[in-house]
């Protein structure tokens, strides 16, 4: 089933999709205690060989060689240390699947296909092969069945495979990984149980849990460190060398981090802020850009902003002529 063909679906259940290939619905009076989401703006990229592991071993911030027991962050770099990808990655049937936006797919396939020489290592594109679907629930009575008891630990369920997320906002997260020709099915079965939400709704809860990510408006602006991907367990200092090693370790070994991503709110704006816009401090000198962006249904925005802690520490940080409103993360910085 294409992506055409799943999104016609989603429509025939009451989906609006919006030009970025979210999908929308129409929001129950109530809040609903638990919601389904649809996720295909995420795309997946299947590494599969005897020589897998020891591949992207080489490739990666994290101890991909982990990702067998439990999911995992990792973010992908350039020599100079630069992001170019922050993966989810996990283990299915003994096949490392990377997620990240579909849009980069394409683009990252192709480079780590350059890497591979010799290696008996495949590297496919196969967003077209699963759908993924969230979950989330604050309400026993949209439980979540056959969650796992830790997050990223995942079990295999009649419908796919389910993996647990970090909470947000005191809701329980998951999201369930299915193959195609199961999609419709897994929908209107869970459908039953959980309200369609709007995929807006699910980025708001990843940056209500501090989860950055790298779009192609900000491919190679971020260290690791300036998205806490440190403080989210997505960097291993002991694993050995890997594409951009040296500028990550220098980072960690040699002082504190100077930029850091922190989790605030800005009110209603006159334009809508974008991820990658530049964020000012009360002098009106460069103090960072936007990470991540999402509605907040209670009016504004909710955001991930990239800051540098001297200009923090110093007084406000505005987008345009907004003042972000700083809120504490889920997890602590170093």
């Amino acid at each position: 089933m294409s992506s055409a063909t799943w999104q016609q679906f989603l429509i025939s259940q009451g989906a609006q999709f919006n030009e970025s290939g979210e999908a929308g619905f129409i929001s129950p009076d109530a809040p609903a205690p638990g919601q389904l989401f649809d996720l295909s703006t995420h795309g997946l990229i299947a590494v599969s060989g005897a020589d897998a592991l020891t591949f992207l071993q080489g490739q990666f911030t994290n101890d991909i060689k982990l990702v067998q027991q439990a999911a995992q962050f990792t973010g992908y770099c350039t020599a100079k240390g630069r992001l170019l990808a922050l993966f989810y990655a996990f283990s299915i049937n003994e096949i490392i699947y990377l997620q990240c936006p579909r849009t980069l797919i394409p683009e990252l396939v192709k480079r780590l296909r350059m890497f591979v020489m010799r290696s008996k290592v495949l590297v496919e594109d196969v967003s077209e092969q699963f759908v993924i679907l969230g979950l989330a629930s604050a309400d026993s009575a949209a439980h979540i069945q056959h969650l796992p008891l830790h997050p990223h630990h995942s079990s295999p369920t009649p419908l796919g495979s389910l993996i647990r997320l970090p909470d947000s906002h005191g809701k329980q997260r998951a999201q369930l990984i299915i193959e195609t020709t199961q999609a419709e099915h897994a929908w209107k079965t869970l459908a039953a149980t959980f309200t369609p939400a709007d995929s807006v709704q699910w980025d708001a809860l990843e940056i209500q849990a501090g989860i950055p990510q790298v779009y192609k408006s900000t491919q190679e602006k971020f260290v690791p460190q300036m998205v806490n991907l440190d403080a989210l367990d997505g960097i291993n200092f002991k694993k050995g060398c890997y594409t951009g090693q040296e500028i990550v370790a220098r980072t960690h070994y040699l002082g504190k981090v100077k930029r850091r991503t922190q989790l605030a709110i800005l009110p209603d704006t006159a334009t809508a802020p974008a991820i990658g816009d530049p964020l000012l401090d009360a002098k009106q000198q460069e103090a960072g850009q936007l990470v991540r962006v999402a509605p907040n249904k209670q009016g504004g925005w909710w955001v991930l902003a990239e800051c540098r802690l001297e200009a923090q520490a110093a007084g406000s940080i505005y987008w345009q002529e907004y003042a972000l409103g700083f809120s504490e993360l889920p997890y602590t910085l170093a």
